[in-house]
């Protein structure tokens, strides 16, 4: 349980500061490493099989990572600026992350998973209470009310959702449903952008960048279903021998 609070604690608040210094859809396209990191961990913790298909996944991965970095791949190597340090804080919230979702998973054959959100939820809470001020809440303009109030509810469905989703999905199979979650921030930023230009501004990145941002899902998909589409493929090949 020590495990799980710590991991999604530093998480929650690494993602945060990293997220300060990148743009939405880019810190959710470096996320999807968290994905990978959870199945290669699975494998040592779990004895889950890693596979030539999942393999081929990753290397897919880390080559749309070089063509959506394409514009600016130059100063991740090179220098440690705001970008960069960026995209290493958010590296480590996700690797953190993976620690958070094996002790849940472990925590899940004991307990449902509304009795681990919560005992989670409290402990979080009670974590970083010394670090609280509740009544700058009251300072927020309406729209920024309801914006928190919106972040609220997100963390309490999508991650009720996510410890169920572990409850009755293998972790790898749960990784490969999170590998959307890139392009659903690209669709709300650009969607945002065009209803709200005034507050919100649409990712400053290129055609390739784009196309680099689909195969990244399509390289955590793979990494993550590969098992399951190398047997589908094999038993196709047995009923046509």
């Amino acid at each position: 349980m020590a495990v799980a609070v710590t991991g999604l604690v530093g998480n929650y608040v690494l993602y945060l500061v990293g997220l300060n210094l990148l743009s939405p859809g880019t810190a959710q396209l470096v996320v999807q490493l968290g994905p990978v990191l959870l199945l290669v961990a699975s494998v040592f913790v779990f004895k889950e099989r890693f596979s030539v298909g999942q393999g081929l996944g990753l290397l897919v991965l880390l080559l749309g990572f070089a063509l959506f970095f394409n514009q600016r791949l130059e100063e991740l190597l090179t220098s440690l600026g705001t970008y960069t340090t960026g995209v290493l804080t958010i590296i480590l919230a996700t690797s953190i992350w993976v620690f958070y979702a094996l002790s849940q998973k472990q925590l899940l054959t004991v307990w449902s998973s509304q009795q681990v959100m919560m005992v989670i939820y409290i402990c979080c809470a009670l974590l970083l209470t010394p670090w609280v001020h509740p009544l700058e809440a009251l300072q927020l303009s309406p729209l920024q009310g309801w914006l928190l109030l919106a972040c609220c509810l997100n963390t309490l469905v999508a991650y009720g959702a996510f410890a169920e989703a572990l409850a009755h999905w293998e972790a790898s199979r749960v990784s490969a449903t999170l590998a959307l979650t890139p392009l659903v921030t690209f669709v709300a930023v650009a969607l945002a952008a065009w209803l709200w230009p005034d507050y919100v501004h649409a990712e400053q990145i290129n055609g390739l960048g784009y196309v680099g941002a689909v195969t990244v899902v399509v390289g955590s998909a793979l990494v993550a279903l590969g098992p399951s589409l190398v047997a589908g493929w094999k038993a196709r090949r047995a009923l046509v021998d």
